[in-house]
């Protein structure tokens, strides 16, 4: 039996003795420790040169606490142990290997290891006060944090049953879990064995989980072991992606929206990175119907920009501490610096390049507005699909950087309107100039209009809808359908209905169109201007015309890819017209609910097509199933089982987007049917909202919804209309009718009045 040192030889120690010793290198405090080699036999050894005891036994077999295969808890340890019984217990320890739950554990996913072969480390008993176990990242989620559970007593009381250990969480400079009640260590003793375990990991060079013992003055390291499985941890998040496709996504939406945006995204992290090995399918995944970004994925680009992984964590929402990472370029970071100074550069002057960009679009989808698709071939049809896929990656590209710069500028303009004392929320940037890109402008119009009307003319209009319309008011009509028919309860979804199938809907919005209910006294630019000094004017008056410039940009690219992005239901609704008319689908609009190679299958040939009514069936179920579920910002795993929904509090929480309070009567609303319902100042529930729920914001006194975040639509128009909102409220949708609710705009706060 030899001495653990600095200087043993490492070979034939086991995985357990030889991290142990890596602990004694490194100078931490580790009691002494012996290890018995498998060739030596315990008969000859002399263990009274040890002491009185009592000792800890361990195992520390070959394929032990290694980086892929830990065999955690699959070989004997042994506490207490006097030195009367020690070599019964090495014995003991020894005889482990062949032990039923090693065996399984082989069988389960460590087949391939070597055979295993034993020694067994001895160690005096640290009288212990507290012990516990540390892990340098979160073993169950891979995050940053250090975590760490304790213990009165000895260690094994942590795997004791029914014993509760105390559990800290350190992230970034901060605690985010301390122990409820009376904790068992100090502040300092916990914080020190934060402290050793970073260090430690950092030597290591890989994230380990350790154990330790407090003895009422010193903590000592007695084990120390990799982290195994966290490559295998899958991280997604919905707080990006439910700006850009939120809420309920159908199978079809789903498969085709997803190669599309997600290549156009990927278009732009090449042109900043370089070549790389990004898929569209590797960016985002559905759970329960919406859809969730990989954020390992992004995380690879991370890496690829030299910034460190662990800064995802921002993008996931958690809060920042005052450690928190920070970008260190690295060599990587300096080699891709010219691309990216190149890309930024470029797109500085993308403002020449957006009207060509949509001309060029407007121009290739105009055949595919008009053609006769009853004429075109099963195969012709799937061909012009796989044409406006092509365009509609072109087209997402233009709507991903279009308001990026928008947002850019405008965040640029609003520091230094901050800077000057000026609250940029109540300054007017020269909003006249986006009149035209506005629905809002062209319906009060309209409802102009309808208020000259003769009486018993607006009492017909509002019996009869469209049909019912005077000859020189349904001309007006058609030209606000011809500007923004294409618009719908949502852009991004083509199985909704566009404005222009339900020309009623726009006929009851004209009649029913009420004045903006926001604050509209705001300080008008010329004024803003003057109070931003001399040396200021200049930059600020460049950011004001580039913001104005890119918000109509942003509206009229927009406008583009909703209407090209709208041909999809036309090519959709004609195949699912000849499925139903082969008896495969009971209506042409159950195609929204298979995915694209399924339609590819049925109406190309490929497959016989049957079973797909009762497949349609079922998803619909599922869907239905799937819309009140409460679905959590941050998915761990890819086998994540949804929540039921729960009672509503009386106090919900969310990101609140636009400043503001406001107290009103709440109404829930899904879609462009329950618009009537609202009355000027109510304060609206609403899944989400694209540029076709603009008109609605005029009524409304405060937003609630269920989707969305700081550049989501809703949060942008409220505050342009200077009301109250508050986005990723998971329940919105389940708030009760009519209720008095509170909508606390700075603080992200929905207050419930239950009725008595």
């Amino acid at each position: 039996m030899q001495q653990l040192t600095a200087e043993t030889p490492p070979n034939g120690l086991g995985g357990k003795a030889g991290h142990v010793q890596w602990l004694i290198v490194n100078g931490n405090l580790v009691p002494p420790t012996w290890v018995l080699a498998p060739d030596v036999d315990v008969e000859s050894s002399n263990l009274a040169g040890l002491g009185d005891g009592p000792f800890a036994v361990r195992s520390s077999a070959n394929v032990e606490d290694g980086s892929q295969h830990s065999y955690a808890g699959q070989f004997l340890t042994l506490l207490d142990v006097p030195s009367s019984e020690l070599r019964l217990a090495i014995d003991s320890v020894r005889n482990s290997v062949d032990s039923v739950r090693a065996a399984s554990y082989r069988e389960r996913g460590a087949a391939g290891d070597p055979a295993v072969t034993m020694s067994v480390l001895v160690q005096p008993m640290v009288p212990p006060k507290v012990s516990g176990v540390a892990f340098s990242r979160n073993p169950l989620t891979g995050l940053n944090e250090v975590v760490v559970e304790a213990v009165r007593g000895r260690g094994d009381a942590l795997v004791g049953e029914g014993i509760t250990p105390q559990r800290w969480i350190h992230r970034w400079g901060d605690w985010r879990e301390r122990p409820a009640g009376d904790p068992i260590l100090d502040d300092s003793v916990v914080a020190s064995v934060v402290a050793d375990t970073s260090e430690i990991a950092e030597a290591f060079g890989a994230p380990v989980d350790l154990e330790w013992v407090w003895d009422g003055e010193r903590v000592w390291w007695v084990q120390l072991r990799p982290i195994t499985g966290l490559d295998d941890v899958a991280v997604y998040s919905n707080r990006i992606s439910r700006e850009v496709m939120p809420g309920i996504i159908k199978p079809l939406i789903w498969s085709v929206n997803v190669p599309m945006v997600n290549q156009a995204w990927i278009r732009l992290f090449t042109e900043a990175i370089g070549p790389n090995d990004l898929r569209p399918e590797d960016l985002a995944r559905a759970f329960a119907f919406r859809s969730y970004f990989n954020m390992s994925a992004i995380g690879d680009i991370f890496q690829l920009l030299g910034m460190p992984r662990d800064s995802l964590e921002l993008l996931l929402g958690f809060p920042p501490g005052s450690e928190q990472p920070s970008f260190k370029p690295t060599a990587a970071t300096f080699a891709k610096l010219p691309r990216m100074v190149a890309t930024t550069a470029g797109k500085m002057r993308y403002g020449r390049i957006v009207p060509r960009e949509v001309a060029g679009l407007r121009a290739a989808y105009e055949p595919y507005e008009s053609n006769d698709l009853t004429a075109r071939s099963d195969d012709a049809l799937l061909a012009d699909i796989d044409r406006l896929i092509e365009l509609g990656t072109q087209a997402a590209y233009v709507n991903i950087v279009t308001p990026l710069l928008a947002n850019v500028y405008h965040t640029l303009l609003r520091r230094r309107l901050r800077k000057a004392g000026l609250d940029a929320d109540h300054v007017d940037i020269g909003e006249a100039e986006l009149a035209d890109v506005s629905p809002n402008i062209h319906l009060e119009r309209l409802a102009a209009k309808v208020a000259e009307l003769d009486p018993h003319e607006a009492d017909a209009a509002r019996r009869g809808g469209y049909g019912a319309l005077p000859v020189s008011l349904r001309a007006d009509v058609d030209d606000f359908l011809q500007r923004f028919g294409h618009l719908s309860d949502s852009g991004n979804d083509f199985s909704v209905p566009p404005w222009r199938e339900n020309p009623d809907h726009v006929v009851s919005m004209i009649l029913n169109h009420a004045a903006t209910v926001g604050d509209s006294q705001r300080v008008p630019w010329h004024e803003a201007e003057a109070r931003l000094g001399v040396g200021g004017r200049a930059v600020g008056r460049l950011l004001q015309r580039r913001t104005v410039a890119f918000i109509q940009h942003r509206e009229v690219v927009s406008a583009a890819y909703t209407q090209g992005y709208g041909l999809f239901r036309r090519y959709f609704l004609e195949i699912g017209t000849r499925l139903s008319g082969e008896g495969l689908l009971g209506a042409p609009d159950d195609v929204m609910y298979l995915y694209l190679d399924e339609v590819r299958g049925a109406i190309g040939g490929a497959a016989s097509g049957a079973g797909l009514a009762d497949v349609v069936d079922a998803r619909r179920a599922e869907i239905a199933a799937a819309e009140d579920l409460v679905m959590p910002e941050v998915i761990y795993g890819d086998d994540f089982v949804p929540a039921p929904p729960a009672e509503v509090a009386d106090r919900l929480e969310g990101i609140p987007t636009s400043r503001g309070h406001y107290r009103g009567p709440l109404r829930v609303v899904r879609g462009m049917d329950d618009f009537d319902r609202v009355l000027a100042g109510d304060v609206i529930a609403i899944p989400y909202s694209d540029v076709g729920w603009t008109p609605l914001f005029a009524r409304a006194g405060a937003v609630v919804a269920a989707a969305g975040g700081m550049l989501s639509h809703s949060s942008i128009v409220a505050r342009e209309y200077r009301i109250p909102c508050v986005v990723s409220v998971d329940a919105a949708m389940r708030l009760p009718e009519g209720a008095i609710v509170t909508v606390d705009g700075y603080r992200g706060v929905v207050s419930v009045e239950r009725q008595q």
